[in-house]
Parts: structure tokens; sequence; C-alpha cells
């Protein structure tokens, strides 16, 4: 008999792309599994794919498999999208390595797709988020240990150089007898050696000045080797970042004024009522391009989120152990400080970051940045209809995404492609070709060239064989074909 085995899948980042983990939690008739893993530069998405995979992947192939995911992405994908994809040869679908791996995966196999609605107290897609969570934690514990064995590494190497260094004379001659036979030699032989030590020959020069440029040359290599094995966590000051804090560097190095696309959520609205800042999202835009680089902060505000959970589906459960305000302020204040700020109804966040700065002990972010209000824009380019986010992003056609819950840096990619469409120019996250907007300004620009097309009748033959085929037609199902005349 066909065994009955039910899976919970989800996937975690910390930042987008950032760290991540993904957890698969599976109930079988006898026993349940818990699988997690984790990659430190990844995105949701491919987490959610890796858990549906893997979990799929553990499961025998000749059992019926329920899949529960709280991921859209996820769930139309398999179901729905990926037949076209298949038709187009996965042209512009985005992970297709992932998607491949889990169509040959579901290959042959009897499988029911669902979608649940993600921190709503399910247990089994809680204990899911838990797993990834957890394989986000095995990733980071793992990458610091890392990090902890090549600084071992470098002090081992430092003191290595430090006892080459200091030569040890008692371990040469324990007992002094080349300082009693230096004693006895005559004043003439001491004065020679000395004149000999003082003034070596220019091949002495010359060789030791190659040794000292090869060690040199050595020890640099070595450096740069654990450069590469050290992860980049560590800010331009050198400083050590908090493990919950994600920067992302650029993928591409591009040259003019920063804009940073930001957003913000909070325990509630009012700044001025002890409300506080529980996450920050950010992503870099020079020239109209996004640089890659991005910058996702879980902060824990000291106090209930209460019903703002129901926005943002942020858990004081989960910022329990994220770090304070005043831990963060200077990693963030450095990256923000100078950029132009691009904010959906900007005075929100701008006052939330302002009091928040001045708490721990900086100048107001205000001070220090520009700052353009994407809301303000709207309403002056689209006056007297609705300008939130969402419906910018159904007015502009902006790419769907899954937004069951907001999240500081998923809104702030969202209204990256508003501002673009909003302001004319790039509206795709693909910075190496052409946008949307780009493409149909090319299109509008083409010349238009009259053809006169060529009109060919039916013969007598065709058009007889055509009402005879109607009148087949409506003697079989008993009303008039839709092509009869």
């Amino acid at each position: 008999m066909t065994q009955t085995i039910t899976l919970y899948v989800d996937g975690a980042c910390r930042g987008n792309p950032g760290l991540g983990g993904w957890g698969a939690y599976i109930i079988t008739e006898s026993e349940k599994h818990k699988l997690c893993g984790g990659e430190a530069e990844t995105t949701n998405n491919r987490m959610e794919l890796t858990a549906a995979i893997e979990g799929i992947q553990f499961c025998p192939h000749d059992a019926k498999l329920i899949i529960w995911t709280d991921s859209k992405y996820v769930k139309q994908g398999i179901t729905e999208w990926i037949h076209g994809w298949k038709k187009k040869n996965w042209k512009d679908v985005k992970n297709p390595d992932l998607w491949k791996l889990l169509d040959a995966t579901c290959q042959g196999r009897d499988i029911e797709w669902n979608w649940i609605k993600g921190h709503a107290g399910h247990p089994g897609n809680e204990m899911a988020d838990q797993l990834a969570n957890r394989g986000a934690d095995q990733t980071l514990k793992a990458m610091k240990n890392l990090l902890s064995s090549a600084e071992t590494v470098l002090e081992q190497a430092d003191m290595l150089d430090k006892k080459k260094a200091e030569k040890d004379w008692l371990l040469d001659d324990p007992f002094g007898f080349d300082l009693m036979e230096a004693e006895l030699q005559d004043d003439n032989e001491i004065l020679d050696n000395e004149s000999l030590v003082n003034e070596p020959s220019e091949s002495e020069v010359l060789e030791n000045t190659e040794q000292e440029t090869d060690q040199a040359n050595s020890m640099q290599e070595q450096s740069e080797d654990l450069d590469t094995i050290v992860p980049n966590i560590t800010t331009a000051s050198d400083k050590p970042l908090h493990p919950h804090i994600m920067i992302t560097p650029r993928s591409k190095e591009v040259h003019g004024p920063r804009q940073l696309i930001l957003d913000t959520e909070t325990t509630g609205f009012y700044f001025q009522d002890t409300d506080r800042i529980i996450e920050v999202g950010a992503i870099e835009m020079v020239n109209r391009k996004l640089t890659g680089s991005s910058i996702h902060i879980y902060i824990n505000p000291q106090k209930p989120v209460g019903e703002s959970e129901n926005i943002h589906g942020i858990s004081d459960e989960f910022l329990k152990d994220k770090p304070l305000y005043a831990e963060i302020a200077e990693v963030l204040f450095d990256y923000l400080k100078g950029a132009e700020i691009i904010a959906h109804n900007a005075t929100f966040d701008m006052n939330f970051l302002d009091m928040e700065f001045k708490r721990a002990g900086f100048v107001t972010l205000s001070e220090v940045c520009e700052v353009t209000d994407t809301l303000a824009m709207a309403k002056n380019k689209h006056p007297g209809q609705k300008n939130s986010l969402d419906a910018l992003v159904r007015r502009y056609e902006i790419p769907q995404r899954d937004r069951t819950f907001h999240g500081a840096l998923l809104d702030a990619e969202i209204l990256a492609d508003v501002y673009l469409a909003m302001t004319g120019g790039q509206v795709s996250f693909d910075m190496d070709t052409l946008t949307e907007a780009e493409q149909q300004q090319s299109q509008a620009a083409r010349s238009t060239v009259q053809i006169e097309l060529p009109v060919i009748l039916p013969s007598a033959e065709e058009l007889a064989e055509h009402e005879n085929w109607v009148k087949q037609f409506e003697e079989k199902h008993g009303t008039a074909c839709l092509f009869a005349k």
C-alpha cells in the first residue's frame, strides 16, 4: 500500500540577497523528520526552491506527497508557469538551475501542491520556518568558525615570525665556550673581525636584500590567500559587523551620486509615542543602475510589536535575539550618510530614523542626506488617484512579488522598480539588459512602414466545402457554428 507523506517546506533570507537557510518538516505515517541547511549568499526564492527539492528527494519515490509551502512563487511556478517556461526553453527565467532540478525531482512522483499563509500560527509551517532559520544560523556559525580559524592561522604565523627574529644565544652556546674563546683572542683579531662584520661585501648586501624581498612577498601572498578564505564581514573601518547586519557589496563598480531606496518596519505609527524601528532595508543605485549593494538589519525594539505584526509578520520571538539600535547605529549611519534617500512616504521613515539616531548619540539622518518622497511624486503625477505602493505596482505593471507581509528589503526592491518607472527609464533589476521602458521607447521610435498585403479569395469548391461543413456541424450539435454566415 502506498504511504502518504506530508511535507512543510520553507526558506529564509537575511537580506535579499544575503545569508539564507531552508527547512523541510517531513511527516510520515510512523515518524517525523527535520531537514535544514543554508548558504552564505543567496535569495529567499532560491531557499524556498531548495527546501522543496531537498524535502522531495528525501522521500521514497513511490510515496504520495502532500506539500505545503507559503511561497506562491514556488506553488504557482511548479504547477502553472513551468509549462510556459519549458516551451520558451527557460528564456528569461530566474533561478533556472533550481527550477530544472525541481522539475526533474518531481518527475514520476504523485505530488499534491498546496499554499499556506506564512507566519499564521500553523504548526507545520512554523516548524519549517524554524528549521530554515536554524539552517541560516548553522551557516553563519560555520562562517564565524572559518573566520576564527583564519585568525588563528594569522596569529600563529605572527608568533612564528617573532620567534625567528629573536635568536636565542643560549641554544647555540649553552656553556659560553664561544665567549671564552673570544676573550682569548688578541685585540688585533677582534678588530679585524669587527671590521669584517661592520663592512659586509657587496654580494652579501645584495643577497640579504633579495632574501628580505622574497620573505616579504611570501608573507604578502599568505595574507592574500587568507583574505580569500575569510568572509567579507567587516566595515571600511575594519570593525567586525554584528552577525545580524547583512551588507552585500557592489557587484558592479559604478561612479556617481549614491541613491538609496529605503524602507523601514516599526512597532507602530507614532515615533513620538515610544514606537521603535524593527527592520531597515536599503538598496543602492547609481546613475539609475542598481549596483547590487544593499543593507538589511532586524532590530530588537525592547517592546512588544503588538498589532503591527499583522502588517509585517515579524514576531517578538523572532526579534528577541536581534541587536539593539545602539549596537548597529554606527554601521547603518556610515552606510546611509551622504546618499540621497528615496522612500515612499519618506516623512514616516525619516522621522523614525532621526529619532533612533538621536537616541544613539548621532546627528539626525536628515542633516547628512537628501530625501526624495516617492509618495509626493506620485500624488503630483497622478492627482486624485490611489498612490499607495501596491497601487503604483499595478499602475506601472511592476512584476508581482509575494507580499503576504510587508518587509523592508522587499518593499525597497519594489519601490526601486516603481521609482524608475515613474521617472522614466530602467524598470528591471537586470543591469545588463534593456529595460521594458527602453524597449517600448525603441519600438515607438521605429518608423512606420505601409505594406499592402495580398488578399487571397476562396475558390468556389472551397466555399462549397465550407458550407457543407457548417451544415454538418449544425446537424450534429443542434446549434449554428460561429463561422456560419
